[in-house]
Order: C-alpha cells, then structure tokens, then sequence
C-alpha cells in the first residue's frame, strides 16, 4: 500500500539543484505531504536544513569525461543507484518522485519508475538537460522553469508545465525590495561569475574600469565575486584605479546583493536569470561559451526579449565594450529603471506552489485545482 501522504524529492550535484528541491518541499509541507530528499554524495555536505523528514543517500556517477575505466565505474554506480533507489521505494512506497535533472537524480527517478511511482521532471533551463531528456519518456509531467522549453521531441512537449524555478526565501524577500534610487548620483554595480568562468569577468571588468575618467570611476560602487586565485589582482588593479569596490570569492547574502544593486554583470545560468527576473533588475549577461546545449543563452534570451538584459558573446565581452556601456549607464540611469521593471514583469514568484500543484496532483493526492496562472 502507498504511503498516505509522501512525496520523494531527488536532487543532487551541487547546492545550485537542491535550492528549488528545497523551495518545493517547503511548499509541499504547506499543503499537508511529507517529504524525503534522494541525493549523492556530493551534495550531502548542502542537505543541513533541508526541510524533509529524511535524507538518503543514493549512489551515482557520471557517464561522461574520463578514460574507459571511469565510465564503467560510473556506470556501474548508477545502477547500484537504481538498484537501491527500487529497494528504497519498495520500503517508503511514495506517492510520487520529483527528480530536479542532473544524473545524480537518473537512479532515484529510473528506480522509482521501476516501481511503478509516478514521475515529474523539473527542468530549471531553457533547453532540457542531458539527464531529464534520458528521463522525459518516463515522466507524467514535465515542469519547465522558464516559458520556452527546446530539446524535447515532438511527442512529448504535451507533457510540459510552465511553472518556472521555484526560489529559496532569501530570493523571496529580496524580490521586495524596491529599484535603488539614484539621488546620490552613484551607479551600484554587480559583477558575478557563478561557478563556471569566473575569471573572464576579472579580466575585463578591471580593464574597463581603467578606460573610464575619474569623474566616471567616482560615481560607480562595485561589488564583484572573483575566484580565490584571481582576488590579489583584482584587489590591487581597483585599489589603483580608486574605485570603491568590495571584492570576495563568495557572498552568502547575494540576493540581497542582487536587491541593491542598480545592474548586474554575470552569466546566465537558471538560476541567475529566474532570480533577476523574480527581483527585478537589468542586467548585462555574458553566456558560458562552453555550457551544454547552450542552455545559458537560451536563458538569457529569456531576458532579452523583454529589453530587461543585454546579451554579449563572450568573445564580445570587451573592456572597451564595456566601458561603453558603464557610461550609457551614468548618463542614462532611466533606462536602467525601465529595464528593471521590465525584468521584474516576467518574475514568477510562485513558481513552488505551482509545482506542488502539479505534483499532488500526479501523486493522486486531492489536489485537483489548477496549475497557479
């Protein structure tokens, strides 16, 4: 016999998958479901606070990269995975699965369906990833984070939600705060890399800078996350420049950093871009050139089309370019106004409780409203 009232929740790699597994099981609570989180070794070490009455740890590998020997181990430790993912199924008898892509969610969601527990992919990009496409043909429903989904077949894009990335509350409450005026006449900048190549971002930034007059560089206040190695020349090149610029390689309050800023430089991962949006601030975004199925640009896109962001290639991203920009900024900071709202009139602030819909109603659980608009 199922289990009353629980949903399992798979998430894993890295923090940036288990924020909005986070946000969902939060909303699921809300409604009455339990809630158990399937996860990798890896993230483990991010589960402390996780809103779910238990977390399992379930083997898993990547398929890709390495010599022969680390695929066949890889692989192997995925099918230990499913196989323990049956077994675990078999023991809680969920109602549903919730997998949030990636391959550390492939065993939970493969040895879930084996068991016959309904499926809801969530996929945070604008083009389906590698994982939830293997996975997609098994899934009841599959829940996109932005309105366009690309990379599903044909016979499939029926089972498709719009419901967006369900965000975490500090993303919530930065959404209310309002745009920062400009009564001091100073331009607050947000220069962000994420995880993934940071470092172009240390060399141009520094060097536009340079290229500004002093009276220019006197009016911008910068905040900008660099990796470790590249914070020494960072630091010394805006000490020269004598620019106010707080420098560091992590900022554990960056969504509120996002809410006081008055643009953003970053790239344009999912997260990224639903946060903007959610918030509501204009933002110049540089695509990793290198992201799988060029998922990144698809979300700036996103962004683009409703004149909230700039999209620049990054063997576009020059500090003559951006320089440009940063006095188009001073010169016109109602245009970064505009942009702003802009960003914020495609912001999905229920983006959990659309999903929680979604997700009791596969799981059969009484929830027959419809998906939130």
């Amino acid at each position: 016999m199922e289990s009353d009232n629980l949903i399992l929740v798979a998430a894993g790699g890295t923090g940036g998958h288990l924020f909005p597994a986070s946000a969902l099981a939060s909303a699921l609570a809300a409604k009455g479901a339990r809630v158990r989180l399937a996860t990798d070794e890896r993230a483990m070490k991010f589960t402390e606070g996780f809103p779910a009455e238990a977390v399992h740890e379930i083997d898993s590998g990547t398929p890709t990269g390495g010599g022969f020997g680390d695929k066949m181990l890889a692989l192997l430790k995925l099918a230990n995975g499913v196989l323990e993912s049956f077994n675990l199924c078999g023991e809680l008898k969920p109602r549903a699965i919730v997998a949030f892509g990636g391959y550390p969610t492939v065993p939970p969601a493969l040895g879930a369906n084996l068991r016959g527990v309904p499926l809801v992919l969530h996929e945070q990009n604008a083009v389906i990833g590698r994982a939830n496409r293997f996975l997609a043909g098994r899934a009841k429903v599959i829940a996109s984070g932005f309105p366009t989904l690309d990379g599903l077949p044909i016979d499939l894009k029926s089972r498709v939600a719009y419901v967006g990335n369900p965000m975490r509350p500090a993303v919530l409450e930065a959404a209310r705060v309002p745009y920062p005026g400009f009564d001091d006449q100073k331009l607050r900048l947000l220069v962000t890399g994420g995880s993934q190549g940071a470092r172009v971002f240390s060399d141009v930034v520094p060097e536009a800078m340079a290229l500004l007059n002093e009276a220019e560089r006197a009016r911008i206040v910068l905040t900008q996350q660099v990796r470790e190695e590249d914070l020494p020349r960072v630091k010394e090149a805006y000490a020269k420049l004598k620019i106010a610029a707080e420098v560091s390689p992590f900022f554990a309050d960056l969504p509120k950093r996002i809410a006081s800023a008055h643009l953003v430089i970053g790239r344009s991962g999912a997260s990224t871009v639903s946060e903007l949006a959610l918030i509501g601030r204009p933002s110049i975004l540089v695509p990793f050139p290198h992201a799988l199925d060029a998922d990144q640009a698809a979300n700036a896109a996103h962004l683009s089309a409703c004149n909230a962001a700039e999209v620049v290639r990054q063997i576009n991203f020059t500090p003559a370019g951006l320089a440009d920009r940063l006095r188009q900024a001073l010169a016109a900071p109602q245009d970064l106004t505009k942009r702003a709202q802009a960003a914020r009139s495609v912001g999905v602030s229920d983006a959990a409780d659309r999903l929680a819909f979604l997700t009791l109603q596969v799981a059969g659980m009484g929830e027959t409203q419809e998906t939130p608009k």
